[in-house]
């Protein structure tokens, strides 16, 4: 079994220099398999309980969440991932971070990434938006000096005003989503992986979040971006992977791809399924 990480990038994330060239490989994912094991309390029957005493027993449940999948994004492309719930997307996502280790295959990064998985992680409530920003500014790999030089420009990308200085367990959703995309963009990496995240805040904040998804885009970058919103992918995105029960199902344009997976979904192009919420 060959287990392998490789990670090829600079620490320091803004001042990385983009000299990459359009087709060259940014992320290489080879064989990767994921599987979880789960304890399932199960409850006894009235007759079994009287036998044991009212023990319960537990039952493990493995979870293949990936399985042998082979991946390469290069630079200068856009890939959308989608797929129901349980598909293996965000699972795939949190390994080729580095957030989770798998369970077989190799990995390979070539650049500096940053992520936007779960909103927020990593953000302390009881804490303000502006100590977050910093918080979430060096958990992605900046340093206190470049969050400095960035901060107004963040602060004045989310919108919160003078809420920024509250406790974010003051925010609703919708401004703690805003506030952490807004770090997550802020750093221009090399590669960056956005899960869910561009369906989160009004109408207003939405398009905005996509027109900053595309000044991103460019030749010298790697987008991978995971959503149930088909019309934002087909918009965004010059490649689109289709993934089901943990596997690779297909992968190709967005048009042919997502109509696929609708077809799959005996759905067709329903407007429920284009709609970016």
């Amino acid at each position: 079994m060959e287990l392998i990480f490789s990670y090829q990038g600079s620490a320091n994330l803004l001042s990385a220099s983009n000299s990459h060239a359009t087709n060259e490989i940014a992320v290489s994912v080879r064989g990767l398999g994921l599987t979880y094991k789960t304890s399932i309390d199960k409850r006894p029957t009235l007759k079994a309980r009287a036998k044991s005493l009212g023990r319960g027993s537990k039952h493990v449940r493995i979870i293949q969440a990936l399985d042998d999948v082979n991946l390469d994004v290069e630079y200068g492309q856009v890939l959308g991932i989608i797929g129901t719930n349980g598909a293996g997307k965000s699972s795939m996502m949190r390994v080729i971070a580095g957030i989770i280790p798998p369970t077989k295959g190799r990995i390979e990064v070539f650049g500096s990434v940053s992520t936007l998985l779960a909103l927020g992680v990593g953000f302390n409530p009881s804490m303000s938006g502006r100590d977050n920003v910093f918080l979430g500014g060096l958990a992605a790999g900046m340093s206190r000096e470049e969050i400095e030089d960035h901060f107004q420009e963040i602060a004045e990308f989310s919108e919160l005003g003078e809420a920024i200085d509250a406790p974010m367990r003051t925010y609703s959703s919708g401004m703690f989503s805003r506030l952490a995309f807004s770090v997550a963009v802020t750093v221009r990496p090399d590669i960056l992986i956005v899960d869910e995240a561009l369906s989160t805040g009004d109408a207003k904040f939405k398009e905005k979040s996509l027109n900053r998804m595309k000044e991103l885009r460019s030749d010298d970058r790697a987008l991978i971006l995971v959503s149930h919103a088909m019309a934002t992918l087909r918009e965004v995105c010059n490649d689109v992977v289709w993934m089901h029960k943990g596997k690779l199902v297909q992968r190709g344009k967005p048009n042919e791809t997502i109509s696929a997976y609708q077809e799959f979904l005996q759905v067709g192009k329903s407007a429920a399924l284009d709609e970016d919420v």
